[in-house]
């Protein structure tokens, strides 16, 4: 399984550690956007999460 790139939520640093940020220790969240798909089954979701959260 190839190695995906992250990139730390605290910081920006990208790595390729898979746990924490070798810089800081910080969270770390895949780089690439997450595929798209004009049938999104979650849509619906993200968008009432975001306007609980209030980010229009």
């Amino acid at each position: 399984m190839p190695v995906q790139i992250r990139r730390c939520m605290a910081c920006g640093e990208y790595t390729l550690s898979q746990t924490v940020c070798p810089r800081c220790g910080g969270p770390l969240r895949l780089a690439a956007p997450p595929k798209f798909s004009v049938e999104d089954r979650y849509a619906r979701y993200r968008r009432a999460l975001r306007e609980q959260a209030g980010a229009n």
